[in-house]
């Protein structure tokens, strides 16, 4: 794989831009480059190498809209906490 752009700060974030932009492509949106790969995957990294897709990050999250991270005994999977819930 060619060197990602600077503006993209980890492989990471380079790999989920591709996954959404493959996806695009994949519902229809017209590949941005000369030559597109037959693969959409091929396609979307191709246009984030050559910069022909822009990208921003989100706003910042406030601590209270991230919350403290914890899920609710509920939503956990746990089968005692949901055993002693339905027994009460």
């Amino acid at each position: 794989m060619k060197q990602i752009p600077e503006k993209i700060d980890s492989k990471f974030r380079f790999v989920l831009l591709a996954s959404t932009r493959a996806e695009q492509i994949m519902r229809g949106a017209a590949p941005k480059v000369d030559e597109p790969s037959s693969k959409p995957t091929r396609a979307a990294m191709e246009e984030i190498l050559s910069e022909k897709v822009g990208w921003e990050y989100g706003p910042e999250q406030t601590a209270e809209e991230a919350g403290d991270g914890a899920v609710p005994a509920s939503e956990s999977g746990d089968s005692e906490s949901a055993s002693e819930t339905t027994e009460n």
